[in-house]
């Protein structure tokens, strides 16, 4: 009796404590409605940086796109098939959905947290440095948009509710918004102050920091647009010149990865991980680099044929069909899980500033200056000895005073160089510069015969937003991989 007793009560303590109130039975409660701010800004953070630095073909073909790499057994993307694997959609989504949607709801939590503030001054200016960094990593991300296909939803995006079929504004008009944006931000930071502290995975909040970033990209956007609009990119470089950019390595943007997945570097996923091997060094990047002697060479690739210190580097024949064996292959140094991601370095900006300096912008120092400051600070990121940096710099087919060329061609192929593992840049720069001189392969997706000046736009837009599409494409001269951005003038 006693037993039956022991089991009685807790039923009907069940019963005694259930009520007519059955909406809690809805609730999912491990999978909770709201977050805090620092983790939607983390994971964007980090979003962003991995859709930079992937080189899944099915993310990101820049690498390719700027004839660093080259591909083995399936070489589409080298051949500039963009719709079999449906690139386009992915680089958008991720780009909108996983990055910018994800900083838009940080930042509305932050500003719904600003409007009932109760806090200390001191909290009151982190949180306004918060809203700062995260538009500033938004700029990035919008850029990157425009700089890969020309005029995309801007002004209308991010709203599914009341935008669901957002129009395509305008690509230049955009540039200048966030130029804009990028100096409201840098001028807002409070320096003294912290921001998303360990939640930020580039520069652990330091805000100092990240307004030396923004005044950066504001310049390296400014360059972009110097062939459009000459006058407007001369001031906004000038401005963002004074307002202080990179003037050291440790300046730069990166994002040290982890060992393990899902937080290691997409490369290590993308080439070791894989157990594939699909990509080579190609052959236009590599013979470059012979020619020069570049030291650079053991950090980029190993020798051939089995990495034994032969010195002698061999590249894949770019876009066409290649056998993994026969030629040199990527340095197991960006293979490492921990090998960091990068947004912007100090050497970029140096080449930028000697590209300034030529079109008669009146920074500091020369071009010459700029130039071999750049150069040199590439191999010293990439572990070249002093020795063999002065060497380099002397050499007649470098030296800017006798290497070949226009200043376009010499800033051009040195920058490429030293944009190695920054496809997406190293195809900017040469989209905008024109150098160093790129040609198609022989077989090509709809027989292209130039490489490739954008992307096309994603092929589900087209179906689901047709008529901004259909605007867009309109405009901008036709939604091929050969029309040019605003800024690609020559």
């Amino acid at each position: 009796m006693k037993s039956r007793l022991l089991i009685l009560i807790p039923i009907l303590s069940l019963f005694a404590s259930c009520s007519d109130d059955i909406t809690g039975l809805n609730a999912d409660t491990k999978r909770p409605t709201t977050t805090q701010p620092q983790y939607l800004f983390t994971n964007a953070e980090h979003a962003l940086m991995d859709q930079v630095t992937s080189t899944s073909v099915n993310v990101n073909v820049f690498r390719l796109y700027a004839q660093q790499w080259t591909e083995t057994l399936y070489p589409q993307e080298s051949q500039y098939d963009l719709t079999g694997r449906k690139i386009p959609d992915t680089h958008w989504a991720v780009l909108y959905r996983d990055v910018l949607r994800d900083f838009k709801e940080s930042k509305n939590l932050l500003l719904t947290e600003k409007a009932n503030f109760v806090g200390s001054p001191a909290d009151a200016k982190v949180l306004d440095n918060k809203i700062a960094v995260i538009d500033i990593l938004s700029a990035y991300a919008y850029g990157i948009l425009v700089d890969t296909f020309g005029d995309v939803p801007y002004t209308e995006s991010l709203d599914i509710i009341g935008h669901p079929l957002p129009k395509y504004d305008d690509a230049q008009t955009i540039y200048k918004d966030l130029i804009g944006k990028l100096a409201a931000a840098s001028a807002s930071l409070d320096q003294t102050n912290d921001s998303f502290g360990d939640a930020d995975l580039v520069y652990g909040g330091d805000t100092a920091k990240w307004a030396k970033f923004a005044n950066s990209l504001r310049f390296r956007m400014a360059i972009n647009m110097a062939d459009a609009d000459p006058a407007y990119a001369s001031t906004q470089a000038l401005a963002a010149v004074s307002a202080g950019i990179f003037t050291q390595n440790s300046d730069g943007a990166y994002l040290q990865y982890a060992e393990v997945q899902p937080n290691a570097n997409p490369l290590y996923v993308d080439l070791v991980a894989s157990g594939r091997d699909d990509f080579l060094p190609a052959d236009t990047f590599v013979n470059k680099l012979n020619a020069l002697a570049d030291p650079r060479r053991p950090k980029f690739f190993t020798d051939f044929p089995d990495g034994s210190g032969s010195g002698v580097y061999t590249g894949g024949v770019y876009g066409a069909l290649n056998t993994y064996g026969n030629y040199s292959h990527i340095t197991e140094t960006i293979q490492d899980p921990e090998y960091p991601g990068v947004l912007l370095t100090y050497s970029e900006i140096e080449f930028l500033l000697a590209e300034a300096a030529e079109r008669g912008i009146a920074v500091s120092g020369t071009a010459a200056t700029h130039y071999n400051a750049a150069i040199t600070a590439s191999m010293q990121d990439w572990g070249v000895a002093p020795a063999a940096i002065t060497t380099y710099l002397a050499r007649t087919d470098v030296a800017y005073a006798t290497a070949t060329g226009t200043w376009k061609q010499k800033i051009g192929e040195q920058s490429w160089i030293a944009l190695y593992n920054r496809g997406f840049e190293a195809w900017t720069s040469y989209r905008r510069l024109d150098f160093p001189v790129l040609a198609a392969p022989t077989i090509t997706f709809n027989e292209l015969k130039e490489v490739p000046k954008r992307y096309t736009y994603p092929g589900i837009e087209q179906t689901l937003n047709k008529t901004s599409y259909q605007a867009a494409a309109t405009k901008i001269g036709g939604d091929t991989a050969i029309t040019k951005l605003f800024w690609d003038k020559f």
